[in-house]
C-alpha cells in the first residue's frame, strides 16, 4: 500500500474503506474553492502497481475486506480496460468485498460511453461521488468548475442510467453574502431542478469555507468576497429542501462545515428538517462553530 503523500482525502461516508491509489490529484484542479489537490500534479498510476498495492493490501488486511475506495480524485478517469482489471483483481483478492467506489469527474463521466458506465458497474463499481456544487451555469462558471449545468445534469444522469449509486454534493453559500459569485435563489433554485431531473440516490449539502491557499479563499481575505452569514445558508437550505422531490432521497448536510446538522430521508423528513431550520433561525437551536481551514 503506497501513497504519493500523507494528504489522503476520501468522502465521510468511506472512513471504513481501503483506500486505494489510482490517481495523483485531480483530472481539473481548476476549482476556485478547493483546496484539497492543489499541490499535486494530475497523473494515472500505472495499473501494475496499483494491482501490486491490492496485493500488498491481502497481506496487511487479510481476504475479508469488504469496502474500497478507489483515490485521488476523479478515478473514473482511468481506461476502461484498465479499471475492468483493477477490479477484477479487487473482487479476486478480497471475496467478502461488496462496495467499490469513487469520485466522479463530470468531464470524465461524459468522457465514457454509456456502455462503459454499464460495464464497470457490472464488474463490481457500486458508486460515484459527483461534485455537483451547483446547478447554475453563473455559479459553475465563477468556481470555475470546467463544465456547464447541461453537462453536469448528463454526466449524473448517464451515471444513474449505469445502475451506479449516485452521491451528489453541493455547496450553499456559494454565491457570497454581496453576490459575488451569482444570484442566491437562483442558485439553489436550480441546483433544486438539477438534482430533481439527475435523481442520486443520495445528496450531502455543504458549506462554503474558504480555504488557505485557494483563490477564493485569497479573495476573502482581500474583501473581495464576503462569506454568508449563518442565518443565511440555513435560508438556502431550507429552500433547497423545500424544492427537492426525488424520491426516495437519502439527505444530508452534517458535513463539519454545516450550521446545523440534519440527516434523513425526503420526502418523509422534509417537515422536520424545516421545523429545525425554523428554530435555529429564530436561535431555539444552538449552531455549530464555521469549519476553520486556514483564514
Amino acid at each position: 500500500m503506497r501513497y504519493d503523500s500523507d494528504l489522503l482525502y476520501r468522502p465521510p461516508g468511506e472512513w471504513r474503506s481501503y483506500l486505494l491509489q489510482c490517481t495523483i490529484g485531480c483530472s481539473n484542479n481548476q476549482c476556485t474553492f478547493c483546496g484539497m489537490y492543489k499541490s499535486k500534479q494530475f497523473r494515472i498510476r500505472p495499473t501494475e502497481e496499483i494491482l501490486e498495492d491490492i496485493d500488498m493490501a491481502r497481506d496487511y488486511y487479510g481476504p475479508g475486506l469488504q469496502r474500497v475506495f478507489l483515490m485521488d480524485g476523479d478515478a473514473i478517469i482511468i481506461k476502461t480496460e484498465e479499471m475492468l482489471r483493477i477490479l477484477k483483481k479487487l473482487y479476486d483478492t478480497f471475496p467478502h468485498l461488496e462496495k467499490v467506489t469513487v469520485y466522479a469527474g463530470p468531464r470524465s463521466t461524459l468522457s465514457k460511453s454509456p456502455e462503459e458506465l454499464r460495464t464497470l458497474h457490472e464488474a463490481g463499481l457500486s458508486r460515484a461521488y459527483l461534485g455537483v456544487e451547483s446547478g447554475s451555469d453563473t455559479v459553475l462558471r465563477f468556481i470555475r468548475k470546467g463544465v456547464t449545468a447541461d453537462q453536469m445534469l448528463l454526466a449524473g444522469q448517464r451515471l444513474v442510467e449505469a445502475g451506479i449509486d449516485l452521491w451528489v454534493t453541493i455547496i450553499l453559500g456559494m454565491t457570497g453574502a454581496r453576490g459575488e459569485g451569482g444570484d442566491w435563489r437562483e442558485h439553489i433554485l436550480s441546483t433544486a431542478k438539477m438534482i430533481n431531473a439527475m435523481k442520486p440516490r443520495h445528496l450531502s449539502a455543504m458549506t462554503f469555507a474558504p480555504a488557505k491557499g485557494t483563490p477564493l479563499g485569497e479573495d476573502v481575505l482581500a474583501g473581495r468576497f464576503e462569506v454568508c452569514s449563518a442565518d443565511h445558508v440555513l435560508e438556502e437550505c431550507r429552500l433547497l429542501i423545500e424544492n427537492l422531490d426525488v424520491d426516495p432521497l437519502h439527505f444530508t448536510s452534517n458535513h463539519a462545515s454545516n450550521y446545523l446538522p440534519l440527516k434523513g430521508g425526503l420526502p418523509e423528513d422534509r417537515g422536520k428538517f424545516l421545523s429545525m431550520i425554523d428554530q435555529a433561525l429564530e436561535g431555539k437551536i444552538r449552531l455549530r462553530k464555521t469549519l476553520d481551514r486556514g483564514i
